[in-house]
């Protein structure tokens, strides 16, 4: 019986971050595998992606709910049926209550394209530009009811360059996304990294750079 972790991916839209994470676990060593991808849309590209990778998906459309308590119970249900351990939102475009964060608490994973605290919400790389940073990049962490908040696992740093426009910084973000996702949910399955507190601490060094926080990935 594998002692790999079970994933379930929450995803509403196209899931380039779930793909990513799809082909980590496709390594026998990675410490986790997917066993459900699930969306509140109905029409989201990335339940087709997911089915062609032999994932079970479903789809659990928010709109045909009159709460949003009884949306998360039918998700909660869903993922408990997959056996799911551990939750990786990935473009997951819904705030979820307090009671289903709780639930999940230190169980769900989420990635933003900031340097958390920094651009909480929407429109980060805009925003990233109008304030003149250096530096932008992207956020795992654990979920908490405040949107973008949680203790973070992992952080990757990517330049903003003179003549960035949105597109073209979301383009670099993006891609260390795809790399720093797979990243953090190997430290949290293989047991590597916990929370503590309010604040994730690691019992060794992650194995890249031997740093906490990954650097740029070229």
């Amino acid at each position: 019986m594998s002692n790999r972790k079970r994933v379930g991916i929450l995803i509403s839209g196209r899931g380039s971050n779930m793909s990513a994470l799809i082909d980590s676990c496709k390594d026998p060593s990675y410490s986790a595998e997917i066993v459900t991808v699930l969306s509140n849309r109905p029409e989201a590209p990335g339940l087709q992606i997911a089915a062609e990778a032999g994932i079970p998906t479903k789809a659990i459309d928010h709109k045909a709910y009159e709460s949003r308590e009884a949306f998360e119970k039918d998700l909660t249900d869903a993922l408990e049926d997959s056996g799911v351990e551990i939750i990786c939102s990935a473009g997951f475009m819904r705030l979820l209550t307090e009671g289903f964060v709780e639930h999940w608490r230190n169980r769900q994973l989420n990635i933003h394209p900031s340097l958390l605290p920094a651009f909480k919400g929407l429109h980060t790389h805009e925003r990233a530009i109008q304030a003149g940073v250096r530096l932008s990049g992207c956020t795992v962490h654990f979920v908490r009811t405040e949107m973008d908040s949680g203790p973070i696992i992992a952080q990757a740093a990517v330049p903003v360059l003179p003549d960035d426009s949105p597109e073209s910084l979301a383009e670099r973000v993006l891609h260390a996304e795809h790399k720093l996702y797979p990243f953090a949910l190997e430290l949290v399955a293989s047991g590597k990294a916990r929370v503590e507190g309010e604040r994730v601490v690691f019992n060794e060094k992650p194995a890249i750079h031997g740093a906490y926080i990954a650097p740029y990935f070229t």
